[in-house]
């Protein structure tokens, strides 16, 4: 069956040469999420040692912590391939059809955003991922009729940062459920320094902390705000950088010293100024700030309410005193 080349990417996983790719290629590369990620080098060594396909996952939590490359370990970790498409990507039910008759023995399909797969595409996945097999109607009317598929063995590895928009039918039939939660200030530093490694980058203990303290406890933007203070560093100091290089960048790029941004800045006052603290609804929230209201979920709520900075509420958002503080403005006492 043939199939569009811009839904997916297909490769066996191999240690890569790109100086440029920071993603760790093993388990015992991966940092932080620890019991995630030893509960997943058991399941492996179990599907290895039966010679069998891994039972399906589901990586859930906030953008930017590992999810995708969890999944392309998986593959490396299996000696199998990885087959790498997105939710938004299957439209129509042909597609996740030419998918899953393409697949070998074994393979991975890794599906990002699952949680935006049409339901169409959702209750084609349950036969094949409970009995490896689907069926697919050809024709109309009376002259309809079902012709059935078999598959072999593989692993759907799903990632989502809302899991709880996956149907609870779908939902159940992954074996294994993995969240994975924001970072730790010394995790993040261990990620800098490994990446400054990788990037030939000159870089000192304080300055690896300066930078891993203000980055939302999430690798993604560990890494971006590196190559950044890379280049304040190369350009106004030696190339090494120091926590005074990273201090003068971060502050150049307008980020504070616990990682909020002009945003989320803007966004916790708007709330003390405009609505004494909360609460306030998500809704009228985004349209103040100018922002949608799922980007306020998924990107800026997680760590402001891990701060404490931000409390969630059955009427709203309300803002705390920490926050109130932080930003240097009279907490409302009503």
């Amino acid at each position: 069956m043939e199939f569009d080349d811009r839904l997916l990417s297909t490769r066996t996983i191999e240690p890569s040469d790109d100086p440029e790719n920071l993603r760790p290629q093993r388990l015992d590369d991966y940092i932080g999420q620890v019991q995630a990620k030893e509960n997943l080098r058991i399941f492996i060594e179990a599907a290895k040692q039966r010679g069998d396909a891994l039972d399906h996952i589901l990586f859930f939590g906030p953008p930017g912590l590992g999810k995708t490359t969890l999944a392309n370990i998986v593959a490396a970790e299996m000696g199998v391939s990885i087959r790498i498409t997105s939710g938004p990507a299957l439209e129509k039910a042909g597609d996740i059809v030419a998918l899953l008759t393409n697949l070998q023995e074994g393979d991975i399909l890794f599906i990002d955003e699952i949680h935006r797969l049409s339901r169409t595409v959702e209750e084609i996945l349950y036969p094949a991922m409970e009995d490896y097999e689907f069926d697919v109607i050809l024709g109309k009317g009376p002259s309809a009729r079902s012709i059935r598929f078999d598959l072999p063995k593989f692993t759907l590895i799903g990632a989502t940062t809302r899991s709880g928009q996956l149907a609870a039918p779908f939902r159940d039939r992954f074996g294994v459920l993995l969240r994975l939660d924001l970072y730790k200030v010394e995790e993040l530093e261990q990620i800098i320094k490994r990446s400054a490694s990788i990037l030939n980058i000159g870089i000192t203990e304080s300055g690896a902390h300066e930078i891993a303290s203000r980055s939302r406890g999430t690798p993604r933007i560990a890494n971006r705000l590196l190559k950044r203070v890379r280049d304040f560093a190369q350009v106004l100091g030696d190339g090494i950088i120091s926590d005074e290089i990273a201090d003068e960048a971060l502050r150049r790029l307008d980020i504070d010293k616990l990682g909020l941004d002009a945003l989320d800045r803007r966004m916790l006052t708007a709330v003390v100024q405009q609505f004494r603290g909360g609460p306030v609804g998500l809704e009228t929230l985004a349209a103040m700030i100018g922002e949608e209201a799922v980007t306020i979920e998924d990107v800026y709520e997680p760590y402001l309410m891990q701060i404490g900075f931000l409390v969630r509420t059955q009427r709203g958002r309300c803002v705390t005193e920490a926050a109130c503080r932080h930003l240097g403005l009279e907490f409302p006492k009503s």
